[in-house]
């Protein structure tokens, strides 16, 4: 039994950078699931099984090779037998700068039967076989490294993207389900250049067909993302706040995505031309956009939707001073007669004040 690590964490040590997750991935080669049981490993999955290390719970999978048997991403057969080579093995994997290896018992030295290494010295993002193409989430995750190695000057090479292109047309796209789709999207918002994830779905074709039901917005408009955004909230409502707010609603239940995410898209979408011109609009205006945005109840979820304003370079001082105002009412030197109404009337009255001061 030999044991390699293998992917992500040998690319990311030959270039010199911390890894996106503390996570290991190893593969085991000449070895049995009974053998991985009988050391401690404790199986997960059943189709395709990995093991978790008895003490770091890394996880260890037998190599493999695949045989495509329908379509997507889970319509493979896999052999794991003992015969499998570590050859083998990385042959099936995506791109080459994620195929090398390095014996954990061994002398450091590297495992690259594909030429990994060279392309990560010409910063080239390159398919290691033909058999990319049978597995459609490799579209998401050649755009996402696009995007998280941008920076370092990576692209994608000529005949990856013609190869991509294909699978667009020949619909293999399409077999990705919402969930993959919207965790790679939300991957590729952690990166460094967020644009060139969704710039490689454009000139590939696979944004159209992965998302129909938006309009498609200029490359420039993507490099909004490109601001080392934290709130996954924030960077979605970036994204999508050209579209109108039925486009939103589409894409959040076609992606499945979280309901703060959906919520905060659409009222940016919906205010952030308001917010530009917040100080010419009349006191009930403004008292509505309060409401609406529940400014005056949900401080955090508010101070998200101002974050992405900011992003968008909309002064959001006004918006936050006038805030601090409406909330210093005190209720109880109201008369309390109709108490709702005197409300309205007491923040009418603070923004017609906070307006004509800034005249």
């Amino acid at each position: 039994m030999e044991i390699y690590l293998v992917g992500g964490a040998i690319r990311d040590q030959i270039l010199g950078i911390a890894s996106e997750t503390t996570e290991k991935d190893y593969v085991v080669v000449g070895s049995s699931p009974e053998e991985l049981l009988s050391l401690g490993y404790r199986q997960v999955g059943k189709e395709f099984p990995v093991f978790l290390h008895p003490e770091t719970h890394d996880e260890y999978a037998l190599a493999r090779i695949e045989r495509k048997v329908g379509a997507g991403y889970t319509g493979f057969e896999f052999d794991t037998s003992r015969t499998v080579t570590l050859e083998q093995d990385l042959s099936r994997r995506d791109l080459t700068v994620n195929a090398i290896a390095q014996k954990i018992d061994g002398n450091g030295s590297y495992v690259d039967p594909y030429g990994g290494i060279e392309d990560i010295k010409k910063k080239t993002l390159r398919h290691v076989s033909d058999a990319f193409s049978e597995d459609p989430v490799r579209i998401l995750r050649t755009a996402r490294f696009a995007s998280r190695f941008s920076n370092l000057g990576f692209t994608i090479d000529d005949k990856t993207l013609e190869l991509i292109k294909k699978m667009v047309v020949s619909g293999e796209v399409d077999a990705l389900t919402s969930e993959r789709v919207f965790k790679e999207i939300a991957l590729s918002m952690q990166t460094e250049s967020p644009s060139v994830f969704f710039e490689v779905l454009i000139e590939s074709g696979a944004y159209e067909r992965l998302f129909p039901m938006l309009e498609l917005s200029n490359n420039s408009d993507f490099k909004l993302l490109n601001q080392s955004i934290k709130q996954p909230e924030v960077s979605f409502a970036l994204w999508l706040y050209k579209q109108n707010s039925q486009n939103i609603e589409a894409l959040c239940e076609h992606l499945k995505c979280p309901k703060d995410i959906q919520q905060i898209s659409e009222l940016v979408a919906e205010w952030s031309h308001f917010a530009m011109n917040f100080l010419s609009f009349n006191p009930q205006e403004v008292l509505n956009f309060y409401l609406k945005n529940d400014g005056l109840r949900r401080h955090k979820r508010f101070q998200i939707i101002l974050t992405a304003f900011d992003y968008l370079d909309i002064n959001t001082k006004p918006i936050i001073k006038l805030l601090e105002l409406l909330k210093s009412i005190q209720i109880s030197k109201l008369a309390n007669i109709n108490i709702a109404q005197e409300i309205a009337q007491e923040r009418l009255s603070i923004i017609t004040r906070f307006i004509d001061s800034t005249e």
